[in-house]
């Protein structure tokens, strides 16, 4: 690893190696059942809100373009979460519901870190309690009003499953998780069709980020998720 700090002012650049997925390939194996065999469901119990979610660790992510109630419906249909995206109204989410009841406990209610964002998601909140996930999804996840925003979303919301992000270092999600997140996204800049490492020179290389935060987050009986599909397959379907 080559690392250096180069400060001015309040910057440091440090440059150290890593690995992406599409570097990695899992070693074939003697394996015990058929794959029509293999049950991809778990359970995780979650280590601020205390609560216990069965299914398939798949989330879908809360572009408008994919997390949409029609996505919602059929992901739950196979134990999957979808964190349904920001742009739906009050009424949009009451309407789903009733139609839907059976999709309640695989989605979560997204929002940013804005006064506006947090009273629209308390209003659904409360309108829909039988929702349990919340997806708090800002572009820089290093900020100090987000680590503030989080411990505000948990004090109102003690007994939600908080999944918040995106970062890429194991320092942020532990302050992350202790500031009340269950669940951390890891990831800056890793899709397919991602601009933001090309455009402002910020990211690490997603299966380094992956390894080292999910580390960082089992040291304190915290969670992660991967970002690593969410703009669009790295390398393809292997790379989840």
């Amino acid at each position: 690893m080559l690392a250096s700090n180069l400060e001015s002012g309040q910057v440091t650049a440090v440059c150290e190696d890593g690995r992406v997925c599409m570097e990695l390939s899992v070693q074939t194996g003697v394996s015990v059942c058929a794959r029509k065999e293999v049950d991809l469901e778990r359970s995780f119990t979650f280590r601020n809100s205390k609560q216990t979610y069965s299914g398939i660790p798949v989330i879908v992510a809360n572009m408008d373009t994919v997390g949409t109630f029609e996505m919602a419906v059929v992901m739950s249909q196979h134990s999957m979460l979808t964190a349904i995206h920001k742009h739906y109204t009050l009424d949009d989410w009451k309407l789903f519901v009733a139609n839907h009841p059976e999709c309640l406990q695989h989605i979560a209610v997204s929002s940013g870190s804005g006064k506006n964002d947090l009273e629209k998601m308390s209003s659904i909140l409360e309108a829909v309690p039988q929702v349990k996930f919340i997806c708090l999804d800002v572009a820089n996840g290093y900020s100090e009003h987000f680590v503030e925003f989080v411990k505000l979303v948990r004090a109102r919301f003690p007994e939600h499953t908080i999944m918040a992000g995106n970062v890429v270092t194991g320092e942020m999600v532990e302050e992350l998780i202790l500031s009340g997140a269950d669940i951390i996204k890891v990831g800056v800049g890793p899709g397919s069709v991602c601009t933001t490492r090309t455009k402002t020179g910020v990211g690490y290389p997603q299966l380094s980020a992956v390894i080292e935060c999910a580390d960082s987050a089992h040291g304190l009986k915290g969670h992660i998720i991967s970002v690593s599909v969410q703009a669009g397959l790295v390398g393809g379907s292997g790379s989840i």
